[in-house]
């Protein structure tokens, strides 16, 4: 499976984005999708992830991200509302078969990653 994001950018807080994830290849494999994010210097954190039985997110975006999927045109969706200067982050999308929803669950790590795109919120 091949990911890419787009829909990164520079944003004043307050305001909105969607980021894109374009998945290619296996596609009919994917069970589960997610949102992941990094600063220089941290861990990468859990954004969001979507699987069929649901969505779960990170505490820090709840109320205010919101993931979604088409599975039609094999493209996950990350609205971004109400940003913050503390969301700016390279965002990464990523994808797993997760037949046993070990990933979902878990947080084993998922087996394909798009290279990422930057979001910036300033002050």
């Amino acid at each position: 499976v091949q990911l890419q994001a787009s829909g990164g950018g520079l944003v004043q807080a307050g305001g909105s984005l969607r980021l894109s994830c374009a998945a290619s290849g296996s596609v009919f494999r994917i069970n589960v999708m997610g949102w992941y994010r990094q600063v220089p210097e941290k861990s990468r954190e859990l954004v969001a992830l979507i699987t069929d039985a649901g969505t779960r997110y990170g505490d820090s975006v709840k109320g205010r991200f919101t993931i979604s999927r088409d599975k039609a045109k094999n493209t996950a969706y990350l609205q971004m509302n109400s940003l913050k200067p503390e969301d700016t982050a390279v965002y990464y999308c990523a994808a797993d078969p997760d037949p046993f929803g070990v990933v979902a669950n878990t947080g084993k790590p998922f087996a394909s990653w798009g290279p990422g795109t930057q979001v910036t919120v300033s002050s």
